[in-house]
């Protein structure tokens, strides 16, 4: 594989098995670099257009068309103009028990006729930002319909060997990167988890770089990050109560990372949010 290509982080919405948000390049003029990820992903276009480059290969998509990509398949975006997009990242653990030949499972890009999963994803979207009670089990049912409609219409049931070997290739590191989401408030080294992992130190080093692009203690200060911000942005709780709490050294180390990632310190965004309510 040439190049460095970024691995994303994800984690599902609280409460939920997926992830769901308006496309960050709504606004047009936005481009999203080549990237991969273990969840399986749909950009469902509403209106307007945006260009989804997988493995390279250029797809246009307009209103009222969408998009899969496979877990572990390279990928980029690129949307000059403004659209309303919807993004569904589901992680690939949800397939588990429908897996094909090697513990994998692959879906069709689109049959041409997606109006089923993109009723099902708005409904999702809407049903999980709904404030009224009930309305998660309404994004939960509207899910399980969309996997339902995945599983029986979209997975291919055909092996492509180069696929296969491509794809185990990247799930190695994300094994690796899941249980490091899942075991990231724990005492997490590189020499330990390459332990678990049946790996050296110097290996599973070489591996960060070359697939993900970051180093080993790079990614798991993202994820410390990720949990750390979800959890200030829902709660009232001091930022230097979550630094500790997410294993940074302290609430300046914690600011620090958080303005890096999202252009403003913790306090900035408390005041941000407080004005928003009023």
């Amino acid at each position: 594989m040439k190049g460095l290509y970024e691995h994303e982080l994800i984690i599902p919405d609280q409460g939920f098995l997926f992830k769901v948000f308006p496309f960050e390049g709504r606004d047009g003029n936005y481009v999203r670099a080549k990237h991969w990820h273990r969840s399986v992903e749909i950009f469902a276009v509403y209106e307007g257009a945006l260009t989804l480059f997988l493995n390279d290969a250029p797809h246009f998509l307009g209103a009222g068309q969408m998009m899969l990509v496979n877990s572990n398949e390279i990928h980029s975006v690129s949307a000059p103009e403004p659209n309303r997009t919807l993004v569904l990242q589901i992680p690939l653990s949800v397939f588990e028990g429908y897996y094909t030949e090697g513990q994998f499972i692959d879906f069709v890009h689109s049959l041409g006729d997606d109006g089923e999963v993109m009723r099902l994803l708005e409904e999702i979207a809407c049903f999980a930002r709904s404030r009224e009670a009930g309305y998660d089990w309404k994004a939960r049912s509207a899910f399980a319909e969309l996997v339902f409609c995945l599983i029986t219409r979209y997975r291919s049931m055909a092996s492509d060997a180069e696929r296969l070997k491509r794809c185990r290739r990247m799930d190695r590191l994300s094994k690796i990167t899941d249980f490091m989401r899942e075991q990231y408030a724990q005492e997490l080294t590189l020499e330990r988890v390459a332990d678990e992992f049946g790996y050296s130190p110097t290996y599973l080093s070489r591996m960060f770089r070359k697939y993900a692009g970051i180093n080993f203690k790079a990614y798991l200060q993202e994820i410390r990050l990720e949990l750390a911000f979800r959890e200030y942005a829902g709660s009232g709780r001091k930022a230097s109560d979550i630094a500790m709490d997410y294993g940074f050294a302290s609430s300046r180390a914690f600011a620090r990372e958080f303005k890096r990632k999202y252009g403003m310190t913790p306090s900035e965004f408390r005041r941000r949010q407080e004005t928003a309510v009023k």
